[in-house]
Formats: C-alpha cells, sequence, structure tokens
C-alpha cells in the first residue's frame, strides 16, 4: 500500500490543472476511487485542490451518470 493508501495512481495535465485519479484503500483494505483536481493559484507554490471519493458500490451508477453528462456535452458543444 502507497504512502496515503494509494495502491494505483494516474494523472493528466490540462493547461493549469492538473487531474488525478487515484485508487486507494481503507484500513480494512476496502478500495475506492479518489478524484483530485490540483490548480495553481496567484500565490507562487500554492494550490487550490478539490477532491470526491467514489466507493465500488456506486461506480456504476457514476459511471452512467458521468457518461451521460459527457454525451450532453459532445451534442450541444456549439451552444454558447
Amino acid at each position: 500500500m502507497g504512502q496515503r493508501g494509494e495502491i494505483f495512481s494516474t494523472k493528466f495535465v490540462a493547461n493549469d490543472r492538473t487531474y488525478f485519479f487515484n485508487v486507494k484503500e481503507n484500513f480494512r483494505g476496502e478500495m475506492f476511487l479518489n478524484i483530485v483536481e490540483s490548480k495553481g493559484t496567484a500565490d507562487e507554490g500554492r494550490f487550490i485542490r478539490q477532491s470526491i471519493i467514489v466507493y465500488p458500490e456506486d461506480l456504476g451508477e457514476f459511471i452512467r451518470e458521468f457518461q451521460k453528462s459527457v454525451d450532453f456535452m459532445k451534442q450541444n458543444a456549439e451552444r454558447k
């Protein structure tokens, strides 16, 4: 297990934001997904971090609703 319970981690950088997708394990050995957005601030070396946690029993519904949102954005990309 990783230093902060991480057992898998991946990230991507988009403009001034970095997104982390961390699979973590709690003290009982149960896994969960931690999604983090990190964005630099005007203060040198400071970051704003926002995070959500998705538990395994919620992943199916989370992915379905996420996909609905992505599909809506794609279908309405030309709207302004």
